[in-house]
């Protein structure tokens, strides 16, 4: 609906599984570009056997004004510092762009919480019980670093330029209702009609 003419664009997408919506783009769409971090890599370069990008999304090497749709799918909730991550997506996206998201709404109305931190020495300071998701490059997961909430809207607006809001669809008609189906949609430059 807000991109017609996906087909035409400089998509880019971090951290996807190769699956339903990722393997359409990789597929029909020539621009498609996706990334991983890698630390055994250095940022910016290509993993040679497998194709992809190696990104920091906290550190992108990407120029500015790179994109016109940035996707991240269950991504912000596996790294250190989103406050970084979404200046930077902010950044690599062409003026009226996009960045559409999913991220686990688990906390709903509650504020968001914290489950682990990067301490000064560089290692990881564990609030919470280690928890970890499936990770596409590494069969030990990711590690979950923040519990959002719905208050992650007035995060994103804080840390960023764009323009963030949420849709919610619960539509047994369309065969949706289930638990974290919020979609965050972050524009450069447009107020989200939602």
């Amino acid at each position: 609906m807000l991109h017609p003419n996906w087909r035409e664009l400089q998509i880019h997408e971090t951290s996807p599984t190769i699956r339903a919506a990722s393997l359409k783009l990789k597929t029909e769409c020539p621009c498609f570009t996706y990334s991983y971090y890698n630390e055994l890599m250095v940022l910016g370069s290509v993993q040679p056997q497998e194709g992809y990008r190696c990104e920091n999304i906290e550190q992108m090497t990407f120029a500015d004004e790179s994109f016109d749709v940035f996707l991240a799918q269950d991504v912000f909730e596996h790294i250190f510092r989103p406050d970084r991550a979404i200046k930077e997506i902010g950044r690599v996206l062409k003026p009226r762009g996009s960045c559409i998201m999913t991220v686990p709404i688990v906390r709903k109305g509650n504020c968001s919480q914290r489950r682990a931190s990067i301490g000064s020495n560089g290692n990881v300071i564990y609030n919470k019980q280690p928890e970890y998701h499936g990770n596409p490059i590494n069969d030990s997961g990711a590690l979950v670093t923040i519990d959002w909430g719905y208050d992650i809207l007035d995060y994103f607006n804080y840390h960023s330029s764009l323009q963030c809001g949420m849709i919610y669809i619960d539509d047994l008609s369309r065969g949706i209702r289930a638990e974290f189906i919020e979609v965050l949609l972050c524009r450069k430059g447009v107020v989200p009609s939602l």
